[in-house]
């Protein structure tokens, strides 16, 4: 089944860690997708360099990956000048390689909606250029 959804590292994190700010409103808007979510081999790099200091969390993540929650897009050496392109484009951020593979993968698979806490950057990023993402969880002045 193809994905509804990209998936980005801090969504990924709050979900795992019950004392994370943003916990219930990533756990909730996970369950609100079908799935599996999309991410790419850079989020996954990411997420456990961030929960290496645990060997708890780390299997823990790992259980999470392996769920069938997350399928992992393919990111091939043809789609490098792409994603030097679209980081080039957002240098006033910067955008970082991870989010630079989430944009890409948007365009590739016609995605627009993107799990993430990183609110101001995707709030930023165009998909091919035009389209803005939808956000989950929708951002709150509240949190």
């Amino acid at each position: 089944m193809p994905a509804s959804a990209l998936f980005d590292t801090g969504a990924i994190l709050a979900i795992l860690n019950r004392q994370d700010r943003w916990h219930d409103a990533c756990l909730q808007a996970f369950h609100q997708l079908r799935k599996p979510l999309l991410t790419t081999e850079a989020v996954l790099a990411e997420l456990f360099y961030m929960v290496a200091d645990s060997s708890f969390r780390v299997e823990t993540t790992w259980t999470f990956v392996r769920s069938g929650a997350v399928t992992l897009g393919t990111i091939a050496d043809a789609d490098l000048p792409a994603l030097a392109q679209l980081m080039h484009r957002y240098h006033d951020r910067p955008m970082d390689f991870a989010d630079a593979t989430l944009v890409h993968l948007a365009e590739r698979k016609s995605l627009t909606t993107i799990l993430t806490i990183d609110f101001s950057d995707f709030q930023t990023y165009r998909i091919d250029g035009r389209r803005r993402f939808r956000i989950l969880p929708e951002p709150s002045p509240f949190r």
